[in-house]
């Protein structure tokens, strides 16, 4: 048995990321100095995009992106339901109405299909989303051009969830330019691609939004005397002008992201490589494959298998478990969220989702991580096959 313990996600930090940090820690600016705004320049190069604005989570993303356009009581937003919580919550924040479109059964991302049958029927009932959120699944992106093809003939403001999926391409394009989209939100967690410890960015070509969601991220307070009722009383004075949150950055976690972001082509290339040798290794095993569609070029967060239960003799729980009971900190992506007890409160329930539905009793995340050894991942394939053909 391995004694070390493999997760199914882990940080990559070197030297340079440390030193950034203590240079802050020695600095005149722990929360707001020039720190945040490099990291958002950072972002604003590295994706091709105009405007990108840095928060502590991308949960505060989420919810400043809504706010931006307008999302309110009364209003729908839609998204899928393999994704974490935070993709729908965000809605609830705002009073909105909630629902979800199920996925297609290859990518496990929104299906533009699924999508367009229920905004057929959405027009006839006169309750069409405000907001529709795509979620990038492991990394990969949906297919951006046919559903803003669609955000165009049924009216709907488009906000990816990127979150997996920085450092990822669509048609040869940076995800996160927001070719496709109003704002694009992506996460800085430390599973996720690059880390910023928490935290999360919004990126748009908008600049309203991005005014917007400057003003929500710091308690709606402004410096800008274009935006202020009057003139300022003095050096000293702000207004505050919508009714804001504290969902800033701090220049800790802004050093490190820009930091990170210098390995970031780097990280995902990395995991390339380690999901090309899953592929070759995986290939007979009584499993389902991640498929990759061809405009896409996933940033691989996750490595998703799923278990053709109908070929081995073990459940997919006893799978699950016995790879853990094995060092390897497998994990689920997602529990979908309208089984969830609160969105069941809601009026969801089992059978309204079943591409996603079966989706859950099959998929497991296996390790994919950028500092993940041959080694490493020679012990989780090897495990995995000594538990599927016993």
């Amino acid at each position: 048995m391995n004694n070390n313990y493999i997760p199914y996600g882990k940080q990559d930090i070197n030297q340079a990321d440390i030193d950034a940090v203590i240079d802050v820690l020695k600095s005149d600016f722990l929360t707001q100095g020039p720190k945040v705004p490099a990291f958002e320049q950072a972002i604003k190069d590295y994706c091709d995009v105009k405007y990108a604005v840095a928060v502590n989570s991308a949960t505060s993303a989420l919810h400043i992106a809504c706010l931006a356009l307008g999302l309110g009581k009364g209003d729908w937003l839609w998204t899928t339901p393999i994704t974490f919580v935070a993709s729908a919550n965000c809605g609830l924040y705002c009073g909105a109405n909630i629902d979800f479109v199920d996925v297609d059964p290859v990518t496990y991302n929104l299906s533009v299909s699924k999508l367009e049958e229920k905004l057929i029927k959405a027009e006839k009932d006169g309750k069409l989303p405000k907001i529709v959120v795509p979620v990038h699944l492991c990394g990969q992106s949906c297919e951006m051009d046919k559903i803003h093809a669609l955000s165009k003939k049924y009216g709907f403001a488009i906000i990816e969830d990127a979150s997996h999926t920085i450092g990822g391409k669509y048609q040869n394009k940076k995800i996160g330019d927001c070719r496709y989209s109003d704002i694009t939100i992506f996460s800085f967690h430390p599973v996720k691609i690059i880390t910023t410890a928490e935290g999360g960015v919004a990126t748009t070509n908008n600049p309203i939004l991005a005014e917007k969601m400057e003003l929500f991220r710091s308690h709606g307070i402004t410096r800008n005397e274009n935006q202020m009722t009057h003139q300022p009383d003095g050096a000293w004075y702000y207004q505050q002008i919508e009714l804001g949150f504290n969902y800033r950055m701090t220049e800790l976690q802004a050093a490190l992201g820009e930091s990170q972001m210098t390995r970031l082509d780097e990280f995902v290339q990395q995991r390339h490589i380690l999901a090309k040798r899953y592929d070759e290794l995986l290939k007979d095993l009584p499993i389902t494959l991640p498929w990759q569609h061809p405009d896409t070029y996933s940033g691989l967060h996750l490595y998703v298998i799923r278990l053709k239960l109908d070929q081995i003799s073990k459940s997919h729980k006893e799978v699950f478990d016995a790879l853990r009971a094995k060092n390897i900190g497998v994990n689920l992506h997602y529990i979908p969220v309208h089984t969830q007890p609160y969105y069941q409160k809601l009026g969801f329930k089992q059978g309204d989702f079943p591409n996603a539905e079966q989706y859950y009793k099959e998929a497991i995340s296996i390790p994919m991580f950028s500092k993940m050894t041959f080694e490493e991942q020679d012990y989780v394939v090897a495990t995995l096959k000594e538990i599927l053909c016993d």
